[in-house]
């Protein structure tokens, strides 16, 4: 891309902010980290190390008093913070990009999308597990037909973490909107509807296990699609003993895969995207299998080389968005049909019912 960088403002520099998405910024060619909303002191000097050309902003406000000087607004906040944050830009002009979840609830990302398609401007989710290494190369053995017509699709993405960290996200009011279910559940359930489609009805359920806590940290949800795959996700930070990230049976070979995508330990140690870095790249004893009728544990099919897990090509994609006309990478109105989901899975786990989308 040639011109100069378009000038992105982030609010919030926590977990999301300062691991995922100012360094993903800063690496992409026609994006430049402009300016990061933090009250905190350390992470105000966190960011200044980091960032030294940044500019620094301690409340919401001081940042949209100068939005004529951005082109982009990155909300990385707690997700109570996402709709307002994201109406006040998208009301001053800017095109937005919001962490997942987006809203609470499907209408309110609905409202959202109508507002941007209203103003002529990008609304967009941080979906990145759609670029972790082993979804990639999942979705090339589905769209080759590797694995034959797919019967079933379980994915876990599990944690074993007995002790409470604190923080919001462990928060039982239901404006925090915190809780497993939204939050890793949200990246499951986005990658079983971008791989199956549509969802006819949704199983859950939804326990609290660790003592203290105050919402959901041991989830499972099942879901039909339209076209009669049968997804089981597990979401859940008390498994002592951790399954396969990914086990999808099909009518012709099984795809069995353990470990987690590498790029966020990656950035969490300060590593950073680049050329010749090896980026999202996996040892070939991480490779998942495919095969049928033998385990993999003992041997069984075929070493599967695992793709190159790519969260660059997120914000990649939202540059030539906002600078061509480009596609959205992920709209709001996708991240509105995982939601719905969500709010089925809630409602079938207090109500002990399957619900019927």
């Amino acid at each position: 891309m040639t011109g100069t960088p378009l000038r992105v403002g982030l609010v919030g520099y926590g977990l999301a902010g300062s691991v995922f998405h100012a360094p993903l910024i800063a690496a992409t060619e026609g994006l430049a980290l402009d300016t990061v909303v933090t009250s905190n002191p350390e992470r105000q000097q966190q960011a200044r190390a980091e960032f030294p050309d940044v500019r620094l902003a301690a409340t919401q406000d001081e940042l949209f008093e100068r939005a004529a000087e951005l082109d982009l607004l990155v909300v990385a906040s707690p997700n109570r913070t996402h709709v307002p944050l994201a109406t006040t830009a998208l009301k001053a002009g800017l095109p937005v990009v919001v962490d997942k979840p987006v809203a609470g609830t499907a209408a309110e990302a609905r409202g959202l999308a109508a507002l941007a398609e209203e103003s002529g401007l990008l609304l967009s989710v941080f979906q990145n597990r759609r670029w972790d290494n082993d979804f990639l190369t999942l979705r090339k053995l589905v769209s080759e037909g590797t694995l034959g017509d797919v019967y079933r699709f379980e994915s876990r993405f599990e944690r074993w973490r007995p002790q409470l960290k604190g923080g919001w996200r462990e928060s039982g009011d239901p404006a925090e909107i915190g809780g497993l279910l939204y939050d890793l559940g949200s990246h499951v359930v986005d990658q079983a509807l971008v791989l199956f489609g549509p969802v006819t009805s949704v199983h859950a359920e939804v326990d609290i296990r660790r003592e203290g806590a105050r919402t959901d940290d041991d989830t499972f949800i099942a879901l039909t699609h339209a076209n009669g795959v049968r997804s089981h996700l597990y979401v859940s930070a008390t498994t002592a003993q951790l399954g396969p990230r990914f086990r999808v049976l099909g009518s012709k070979a099984g795809y069995v895969k353990h470990g987690l995508d590498p790029q966020e330990a990656a950035l969490r140690d300060g590593l950073r995207p680049g050329a010749g870095s090896g980026w999202g790249t996996e040892p070939e004893e991480l490779w998942g299998r495919v095969g049928s009728g033998e385990s993999p544990v003992t041997g069984g099919g075929r070493p599967e080389p695992t793709l190159p897990g790519d969260y660059p090509a997120y914000y990649t994609a939202v540059a030539k968005a906002l600078r061509e006309g480009g596609p959205n990478p992920v709209t709001a109105r996708e991240a509105a049909a995982a939601l719905d989901v969500l709010e089925a899975a809630r409602r079938s786990a207090d109500e002990k019912v399957t619900v019927t989308l």
